[in-house]
């Protein structure tokens, strides 16, 4: 399968350029690489996995950041980057954990982004609070400031905050493994502060709502996606996708069911061999790299994590590695 050619640069860079206004889907196809980014241990780091990658193109490279886990169940966070995907398997890690701002402990859910309002780059994660670190640098791993938090106390879901903002507002999203999916906001003007008027905006059964949300505004019109992780009849991962008129519309059921998943092992390919049945926590190749999380819903990619079909066990221990999605059904 094609990897992923590099995108115009958007936020410090050029921006992207305009293009036609393209519909998604109802129905999706995909074709999947086999395993790009797996662990690479060290004497300090005992990786069993590598999980919820955020990816963004940035000065020239690729810049993923993931969640690792460790043989003790602990969990932080690792960071690559690369020019071409064809190098991504032979990058090396640097675990996020060598950072003295960042320092040890329960790290993990990455989400990247530059804020152009500020000229500063996010990265936003969980520490048990919805937390961030702030870079002029995406691609130096020590240059992340100490971890502050967006709320003093949780909303509903601890899990999994994903930020987003329109032209005057952001958003910040969070799941809880309970059906649920949560948001906050507050004014791109008062931003990273000032998150209130904490609401639930869309629910279903434990499974049908888990955890992994991510929502994206598609180029060209006022259109937004959501995907968001559930869990299958057959025990295994997939993604399930909404739109919304705006992100304070009512999310409607795009590709949403075990029949027409957004992304299940049943609507993907894999020329390499299928080396997972989970199509599991991952992000969307963005059109850019700013606060409005853009997509080109031309020709969709999708950086995910999955895992051997026999393994089992302690969730912790689980042998994730990261994969690449490549939409087969697009109209472009």
């Amino acid at each position: 399968m094609a990897l992923l050619a590099a995108p115009a640069e958007a936020g410090p860079a050029a921006p992207t350029a305009a293009v036609g206004i393209q519909a998604l889907p109802s129905s999706f196809q995909w074709s999947s690489s086999g395993r790009l980014i797996s662990p690479k241990p060290d004497a300090s780091h005992d990786v069993v996995s590598v999980k919820d990658p955020s990816v963004v193109y940035a000065n020239g490279k690729w810049h993923v950041f993931m969640t690792t886990a460790n043989t003790a169940g602990g969990w932080s966070m690792a960071y690559t980057s690369f020019s071409d995907w064809s190098r991504a398997s032979s990058a090396p890690l640097t675990y996020l954990d060598t950072n003295p701002n960042i320092g040890t402990g329960y790290r993990a859910a990455p989400q990247v982004f530059y804020f152009a309002p500020k000229n500063q780059w996010y990265l936003v994660y969980q520490t048990g609070r919805p937390s961030y670190s702030t870079s002029s640098d995406p691609g130096d791993p020590r240059s992340w400031s100490a971890p502050k938090d967006f709320q003093t106390s949780n909303f509903g879901g601890a899990l999994d905050y994903w930020v987003i903002c329109d032209s005057s507002m952001c958003y910040l999203f969070s799941s809880g493994d309970d059906g649920k999916l949560y948001c906050s906001e507050t004014t791109v003007g008062e931003f990273p502060n000032g998150f209130r008027n904490n609401k639930i905006v869309l629910q279903d059964s434990q499974f049908a709502l888990f955890e992994g949300e991510a929502v994206y505004r598609v180029q060209g019109s006022n259109t937004y996606l959501l995907m968001m992780e559930a869990i299958g009849s057959d025990g295994n991962r997939y993604y399930r996708s909404f739109t919304a008129n705006g992100l304070a519309g009512q999310w409607q059921p795009l590709a949403a069911g075990e029949s027409n998943p957004f992304a299940r092992s049943t609507n993907v390919t894999f020329p390499s061999g299928a080396w997972t049945k989970d199509i599991s926590h991952g992000e969307l190749i963005r059109a850019g790299n700013d606060q409005t999380m853009t997509i080109a819903p031309c020709r969709l990619q999708f950086l995910y994590q999955g895992r051997d079909p026999n393994s089992g066990g302690d969730y912790s221990q689980l042998p994730y590695r990261l994969g690449l999605l490549t939409q087969t059904n697009n109209s472009c």
